[in-house]
């Protein structure tokens, strides 16, 4: 309830003496924590060095949550920073505290900025709020430390109690409004074809052929290592990077009973397509950066996916046909097909997360709407997105999969046809609506034809992988599916 214009004041005065008994009596108190601790916290927080240090240590850690709560964070600071610094303190105009601080807790250079709300506070509730959504077992750690974080600005006399909480509030609700962009993905698998299928069990890898792609994200000495101690009977073949790793497991598949990989979703790619010709069933280490088969499928690790192995445990799943090429995850044209043919062409020297932004930045500079017949219909669209499988959530941000085999495929189409249709898309990116905006459709499949307008081969990103197509293909359904192993209890 908004309060009467009169009211206000009153309110201001209050909280304004408030704020000032609280610094008075802070001030005052004898603390080592106070004049040591809490004043080193708060200059490792500047510009959010302590955060981008934490989530530097999430990213490497080899747990995909993990990085997801390090992005999501990050991506909360970003919006956090900019509604507190630019917006707030340009409305608010608040003068910083003048009251006398210990000179042991002074922080030099003093802010020079205003003082309400606390940026240093928004930042760290949008971050320890980012991690706490994909990772509830940080929440009270990084929480703790977000606090004291807010504590400490009061502490150094450089805030108000006020401005801590306002901080506080706003970036929770930085932290929270991500949802809207980007939702959180579910920890359970995917369901799959029911009853589960048999497949052979192999407790030391007898008649397991495994290729190991060096070249994946988080492919390690440690897991070459561990597979040739837990598969001893396995011919486990090392792929060094830029090496194909379709030739050599497409040579050694007819003397397996078992067909394994480990890598990302890539080479899953390569590994299911040669699986499903020679009839062989297919046991995924995940090793990639994302593993976003793996992860719907309920193979979180090389663990699970040797415990369904030993078992014999597997599932019949879904596998896309993009023309001549078989995808597990998704197929898509237009500036996603671009964007990932520009973060291939700059990844082998920045790395890929680096690789991605800037390519994003680049496509959303550089891209055209492409020209389509889509099912005998021309079309001019900026993106065209098919999924193995239906995605939710519905919308712009495409998640998981609650189902890796219902048969159908998950199309998603942005239409650049509309009037001022770059702006409304972007509008509508910003706002999170893009799900109810007309310059977006989407439905489900069976399969659906693609052709070029122009008679020119069609870009496609395949898994990720960013290749050329001919001039007209179709997106449909492999009918038989893939057999792959999956634990019991996933």
């Amino acid at each position: 309830m908004r309060l009467p214009a009169g009211r206000r004041p009153k309110v201001r005065g209050r909280v304004a003496a408030l704020d000032r008994k609280l610094m008075q009596r802070v001030a005052a108190t004898d603390s080592w924590a106070f004049d040591h601790l809490l004043p080193g916290l708060s200059r490792a927080a500047n510009h959010s060095m302590l955060w981008m240090a934490i989530s530097a240590g999430l990213a490497v850690s080899g747990d995909k949550w993990a990085r997801r709560a390090a992005l999501r964070g990050l991506t909360s600071i970003a919006v956090a920073s900019a509604t507190a610094n630019i917006v707030a303190k340009g409305l608010t105009r608040r003068g910083r505290p003048q009251g006398e601080t210990p000179v042991l807790r002074r922080l030099i250079p003093a802010p020079v900025t205003t003082s309400f709300p606390s940026g240093h506070a928004a930042s760290a509730a949008a971050f320890a709020t980012g991690v706490a959504l994909e990772m509830p077992l940080l929440a009270i750690p990084v929480g703790a430390l977000a606090a004291a974080v807010g504590a400490s600005r009061v502490v150094t006399g450089v805030h108000y109690p006020s401005d801590v909480l306002a901080g506080f509030a706003l970036g929770t609700t930085a932290g929270a409004v991500t949802l809207r962009w980007w939702p959180l993905r579910p920890t359970q698998p995917a369901e799959a074809a029911r009853p589960r299928r048999d497949a052979p069990a192999s407790r030391t890898g007898q008649g397991v052929v495994l290729a190991l792609n060096e070249a994946a994200g988080t492919t390690s000495a440690d897991l070459a290592a561990r597979l040739r101690e837990e598969l001893p009977d396995a011919k486990i073949i090392d792929v060094p990077p830029g090496e194909d790793i379709a030739p050599p497991l497409r040579c050694a598949a007819p003397g397996a009973r078992i067909l394994g990989v480990a890598g990302g979703d890539g080479t899953i790619n390569v590994a299911a397509g040669i699986a499903m010709e020679s009839g062989r069933p297919l046991l995924i280490i995940p090793a990639g950066t994302f593993n976003h088969f793996a992860t719907d499928l309920g193979v979180h690790s090389a663990e699970d996916a040797l415990t369904a192995l030993r078992a014999g445990d597997a599932v019949l799943v879904d596998v896309g046909i993009a023309g001549q090429r078989h995808f597990v995850n998704t197929s898509s044209t237009g500036v996603y097909a671009d964007l990932v043919h520009a973060r291939e062409q700059l990844e082998s020297g920045l790395g890929k997360w680096p690789a991605v932004l800037f390519a994003l930045a680049r496509v959303l500079r550089h891209s055209h709407p492409t020209d389509l017949v889509v099912n005998g219909r021309r079309r001019r669209l900026w993106l065209l997105f098919a999924g193995n499988c239906r995605y939710e959530p519905p919308g712009f941000a495409p998640s998981y999969r609650p189902d890796l085999s219902d048969g159908k495929l998950d199309i998603r189409i942005v239409d650049a046809g509309p009037p001022l249709a770059r702006a409304r898309l972007l509008a509508a990116v910003l706002t999170g609506t893009l799900g109810r905006s007309r310059v977006y459709k989407a439905s489900t499949v069976t399969s659906i034809g693609l052709a070029s307008a122009a008679g020119e081969p069609l870009r496609l990103s395949v898994d990720g992988e960013a290749i050329d197509a001919g001039t007209a293909l179709l997106l449909t359904k492999r009918p038989d599916g893939l057999l792959v192993y999956r634990p019991a209890d996933a």
